[in-house]
């Protein structure tokens, strides 16, 4: 039987598509999210790019008809703009005040009364991104639920890009002779992906053990094409940080992503990488570090000075890394060394858009904060002879409809794990400090 979905504003503002997610069910609209999305579309961020989006989209659909008496879609669904059950006196019961937030609640709940009363009701569900919102609708006997359609994996099952094998000793005997594995002979459960780092352990209980990586192809175990050397007097202090600067130091992986707690060493590996490639191999122009302002796209013009004083505050931990790997002595050298290279930017994402950046050696910090349009607006400027790296946390989360599992970064690490072109690492111990390594645990 058909079910009836209530959307709430931030479904649509977190994905416009939201409307057609539903299969043959039918979509309902409150007329206070069309306030809502109509109060959005201004903003000069993604925000107000998705609220003139589903504008746009609603505004085609009338062409099918009245929104008000329901349009068909094309997946056999319908849509429908409700204006008559919006009235407040069952809610007012329970929570008084009338705002929008409750409005939609009372629309999802006058819905539920009046299936009630059918012979065969049927199912309404109130899909919305805010918890408290979601808290509330169960109170009220509501079926409620998070929109999970553009979730690219649960949180547990996220490529992590390594992985663990237990094999018979003979296995790793077998790998050290001929520096090669050949995957099927393995007979495994899961498929491996291009470009991921197994490490091969001994069932038997010894330390005999062996790290590799997948070819490109996706049919080989190789050895690691790196030494653990000092990389701009940087050295991998674990396992996955080696399997990093691998990915990071080869040129024929132009799309690199790395996920990790704070501490785990993203921001310094990617820098000490890129230095390597611009400064010292001159395989890239120029090496260019940006981050987003949260939101992306906000106006910084409330900051007091000139772009570079307006960008330092959001920029001060790339500052920060640079400052280590320089081994400067006094505030200020770092500016005065950036200055003299010339060849090292740092930028916001604000003005990224409109560009095409070929032969850099790009590197986006924080890219959890981002959306999945917004990564692929970053990602489609990368011109010939880049290489773009995309890290962050995905457990540190500004934006106010990004999750763990809905974040652009999260979202190209699942979409690209299968491409040759891309690798990905997810840093697990924290190298900062035992206290930073803690904190990331514990708080």
């Amino acid at each position: 039987m058909k079910k009836i979905y209530v959307l709430d504003t931030n479904v649509l503002l977190h994905d416009p598509n939201a409307i057609f997610a539903f299969d043959e069910h039918e979509v309902v609209i409150p007329s206070v999210v069309l306030e809502e999305i109509d109060s959005k579309k201004r903003n000069a961020d993604e925000i107000g790019r998705n609220a003139r989006y589903v504008s746009r989209l609603l505004d085609g659909l009338r062409e099918k008809g009245h929104l008000h008496s329901g349009v068909q879609l094309d997946n056999m669904g319908s849509l429908k703009v409700e204006l008559n059950h919006r009235s407040f006196m069952k809610l007012q019961e329970v929570f008084g005040e009338v705002s929008n937030d409750n409005r939609i609640l009372a629309v999802g709940l006058n819905y539920f009364i009046e299936q009630q009363q059918q012979s065969e009701p049927r199912t309404v569900v109130l899909v919305s991104k805010d918890v408290l919102v979601r808290i509330k609708a169960d109170v009220l006997g509501l079926t409620t639920q998070d929109y999970l359609s553009d979730r690219p994996a649960g949180l547990d099952e996220l490529f992590t890009g390594n992985s663990q094998l237990q094999v018979h000793p003979s296995v790793i005997d077998e790998f050290y002779s001929y520096r090669s594995l050949t995957i099927k002979n393995l007979q495994l459960a899961y498929p491996l992906y291009p470009h991921e780092f197994v490490i091969l352990k001994d069932e038997m209980g010894t330390g005999k053990s062996a790290l590799l990586k997948v070819n490109k192809e996706g049919t080989k175990l190789e050895p690691l094409y790196l030494s653990n050397e000092s990389v701009w007097g940087i050295n991998a202090r674990n396992a996955q940080q080696r399997m990093a600067l691998e990915l990071l130091l080869n040129d024929d992986i132009p799309l690199v992503t790395i996920t990790g707690k704070a501490g785990t060493g993203k921001t310094l590996l990617a820098l000490a990488a890129g230095l390597c490639k611009v400064e010292d191999e001159h395989k890239y122009k120029k090496l260019l570090i940006a981050r987003p302002v949260v939101p992306m796209g906000k106006d910084i013009g409330y900051l007091p000075g000139e772009k570079e004083e307006k960008l330092r505050p959001w920029m001060q931990p790339i500052y920060d890394n640079l400052e280590f790997l320089f081994d400067t002595k006094k505030s200020g050298d770092i500016d005065k060394i950036l200055m003299g290279l010339g060849s090292i930017q740092v930028e916001a994402l604000t003005y990224i858009r409109g560009r095409s950046i070929p032969g850099q050696y790009i590197i986006i910090d924080e890219a959890q904060n981002l959306s999945r349009h917004e990564v692929k607006t970053i990602v489609s400027r990368v011109g010939e002879g880049s290489k773009i790296i995309l890290m962050g946390d995905p457990e540190q989360i500004d934006h106010p409809y990004l999750d763990a599992a809905s974040n652009g970064l999260t979202y190209i690490v699942e979409r690209f794990k299968q491409q040759q072109i891309s690798g990905h690492i997810t840093l697990e111990k924290g190298e900062r400090s035992k206290l930073a390594q803690l904190a990331a645990d514990l708080l």
